[in-house]
């Protein structure tokens, strides 16, 4: 029933294959991906905005090649568990945090390691991302990296879908519609909307209708 209220569960969100948005933006990254281990060279890139669906991307790629998963952040030496023979390891958000050399020499070992399959992610092209260790530069570069955002009604609608599907929620096309229109077109702001939209569902008790989301982009623009 569109606009049914949920009780206040955590939001996971789906990220299987079949629950993926496939858009024009994103189809060459997702046929990529899915390739594997077919690739021409042993690692990738993935970059795009916030909530944009790398990071579900790299979770199909990590269920098809058994891959580690481990944030760019907590990247040591000591954290890599390689196990004889190949195996992959996804790193993400390569830009999210200042670097440091700890980091980037465990990622410039993998990409000496034979036998290794990389996927990295980022919100910026690879070429742009920082580095605490020269080296790594001219790997980065030399990356096959593939954009993953590039927005348009169609693509906004169906991550508006989502996001309240991942929240248990059925919503009008008039909801749908007056999201898109009015709030900023990036995947953050997107999903922050949702939020503070069921935020507001579940405390004044009301469904998601198309009056309850004009009250809340009303409330904000008086507020900005």
């Amino acid at each position: 029933m569109a606009g049914q209220l949920v009780l206040p569960f955590g939001v996971r969100p789906a990220l299987k294959r079949e629950t993926f948005i496939t858009a024009p933006c994103n189809e060459a990254a997702l046929a990529f991906v899915q390739r594997w281990p077919d690739w021409p060279q042993k690692a990738a890139a993935l970059y795009a905005p916030s909530g944009s669906g790398k990071t579900h991307l790299a979770a199909i790629w990590a269920e098809i090649s058994a891959a580690q998963r481990i944030a760019a952040s907590e990247l040591t030496s000591e954290a890599l568990e390689v196990p004889n023979g190949n195996t992959a390891f996804v790193i993400e958000d390569l830009d999210g945090q200042p670097p440091n050399a700890s980091r980037d020499y465990a990622l410039l070992s993998l990409f000496d390691r034979t036998g290794i399959s990389l996927l990295l992610t980022g919100r910026t092209a690879p070429s742009r991302w920082p580095v605490a260790v020269a080296d790594l530069t001219s790997r980065l570069v030399s990356l096959v990296s593939l954009e993953v955002w590039a927005p348009d009604d169609a693509l906004l609608s169906a991550l508006v879908r989502k996001h309240f599907a991942d929240r248990q929620l059925d919503v009008s096309e008039a909801v749908v519609g007056r999201i898109i229109t009015h709030v900023e077109r990036t995947p953050e702001a997107v999903a922050d909307f949702v939020a503070r939209a069921d935020g507001k569902a579940l405390a004044e008790k009301r469904g998601i209708t198309d009056r309850l989301i004009a009250e809340l982009l009303d409330s904000e623009r008086a507020t900005s």
